[in-house]
């Protein structure tokens, strides 16, 4: 029989639905979330795995990237993150977890969706830390368009590719020449890769493209000693969520644990895969989705 209320239960670990409906304009903000995000701010504890690794994250004001900011320098790694300029209250408040930490923490505003600013990024961390060890590729951007293909526009369609790959292209080719070998790249793909929502299809398609994008790079870098893995996460309760879908009150319930992951929880998989632990690990696209089977 189940032991009801354990606090290791994953299906009550966390919130589950039904939530308060909730909207906000792009790119949201963590303050007005009902119920907050967890981040693992009173949770996780590091022991060492990433001690002295000089880091580079794409979105790590908020959400996952929070996460991953925090879990890193509890993990003993100095961070370099991107966010963008209207997200720097965000950003501030990863700084001050990174910080609290112990650890270096640089927080760049940047449009990734310009080449140059994807290369200034590179050259930023290359002059704070010398070199990088981990890149993690995480920013993305996606819209929920329930009325069809027609709903579209090429504008967003261009925010999309270009947010999600393009910028994950340009990071790859800029920073490879910076990371040693006993590197690694972590890509973020999703369950959408697999299993797209038609009201996702643009963000669905490139996410499609990471698996592919990681597998293939992950051989040709192989000879170097440069490990690229990716995390495709299921439904996660980020400020995105509230920003670019039409239905937050059952977010997640889909989900076989009956309920979306939080941040926290995520974080986890990019320290394994970024960590000596993961040392014969390449090319695996890493499932965190609540239970939903993936190829």
């Amino acid at each position: 029989m189940k032991d009801a209320g354990r606090p290791d239960d994953p299906t009550t670990a966390h919130p589950r639905p039904d939530f308060p409906q909730q909207e906000q304009e792009h790119p949201g903000w963590t303050g007005p979330m009902d119920p907050p995000p967890d981040h693992g701010e009173d949770s996780y504890r590091g022991s060492g795995l990433l001690r002295d690794r000089a880091t580079v994250l794409t979105g790590g004001d908020s959400g996952i990237g929070r996460a991953v900011a925090l879990a890193y320098a509890r993990e003993g790694a100095d961070v370099l993150f991107t966010h963008l300029p209207e997200e720097a209250e965000e950003a501030r408040e990863t700084v001050r977890l990174v910080e609290e930490a112990g650890r270096t923490a640089v927080a760049m505003p940047c449009d990734l969706r310009e080449e140059e600013q994807c290369r200034a990024v590179v050259e930023r961390a290359v002059a704070e830390f010398g070199r990088i060890d981990v890149l993690v590729n995480n920013a993305a951007y996606q819209m929920s368009q329930p009325d069809g293909i027609g709903a579209i526009t090429t504008e967003q369609f261009d925010r999309v590719v270009r947010t999600n790959l393009y910028a994950m292209f340009w990071l790859c080719r800029s920073a490879v020449p910076h990371i040693p070998a006993g590197g690694s790249i972590i890509n973020t793909t999703s369950v959408q890769a697999y299993k797209p929502s038609p009201h996702l299809l643009d963000y669905a398609m490139t996410k499609g493209a990471i698996v592919t994008f990681t597998q293939g790079l992950a051989q040709m870098l192989a000879e170097d000693g440069i490990r690229v893995n990716a995390v495709a996460p299921g439904p996660v309760w980020t400020p995105l969520i509230p920003a670019t879908l039409p239905d937050t009150a059952e977010f997640g319930k889909q989900a076989p644990l009956g309920r979306p992951a939080q941040p926290a929880e995520m974080a986890p998989a990019y320290v394994f895969l970024a960590s000596s632990q993961a040392g014969f690990i390449t090319a695996e696209i890493l499932n965190a989705t609540g239970g939903t089977p993936l190829p």
